[in-house]
């Protein structure tokens, strides 16, 4: 039998190829002038093929974010006692910044994929369901730690949008013309600012006294 772990790398391969094909294209032309069946014959593989990995179009172009998603809600969920979702989450975009990661959005590599994003309506569509599936996550988790089902669905919007704007902030500066690596150094006190004016908002939410015993 064939090693699972093997066809596990494959697929993945395979994904990262297709994925890699479609920004290419979609940077070059646009979103919208880029057909799923150009994607797959630049790939090497079938219409059926990209859409097993890809259900969705706009998710060749913003295909990262299950794997967002996934990062996102584990922070949340096993940050340590006595540790709030806002401060497990300041310390994650700070270590996103400093790994020069994608997603911090200070990278000089953004226009292109800003350009994509911006221009689709697909996309920009796409872009706002993500952000809602990511705040329907996080106030999933905080319901399950206090039971406040209001405060948990307004802290989760408030941590969503701290997260976004600064990924944002950054990707529009570097838009505009101003050095990546300047906005990489001056990145660190927007994170500051943007989680300091969410934690004045919900203080330390949920606090210890508020969270289950399971944890």
């Amino acid at each position: 039998m064939a090693d699972p772990g093997l066809r596990e790398r494959k697929k993945q391969a395979t994904r990262l190829l297709i994925s890699n094909v479609a920004t290419g294209l979609f940077i070059e032309r646009g979103f919208e002038e880029v057909t799923v069946a150009e994607i797959a014959e630049a790939a090497g593989v079938s219409k059926m093929t990209v859409f097993n990995y890809f259900p969705r179009k706009e998710d060749l172009f913003l295909d990262r974010h299950a794997d967002r998603l996934a990062e996102l809600t584990s922070i949340v969920r096993s940050r340590p006692p006595g540790v709030s979702p806002c401060t497990a989450l300041r310390r994650h975009q700070h270590a996103l910044l400093a790994s020069g990661h994608p997603l911090s959005g200070a990278i000089a590599g953004g226009p292109g994929f800003w350009w994509v994003l911006t221009s689709s309506p697909a996309l920009m569509a796409r872009w706002y369901e993500q952000e809602r599936e990511i705040a329907d996550a996080f106030a999933a988790l905080l319901m399950e730690e206090t039971g406040d089902e209001f405060r948990a669905r307004m802290v989760a919007n408030l941590l969503t949008t701290a997260i976004t704007t600064v990924f944002a902030h950054a990707m529009g500066r570097i838009v505009a013309g101003d050095d990546a690596e300047v906005v990489r150094r001056e990145q660190v006190a927007v994170i500051d600012q943007a989680f300091d004016l969410v934690e004045r908002g919900v203080g330390e939410f949920p606090g210890e006294a508020e969270r289950h015993e399971e944890r």
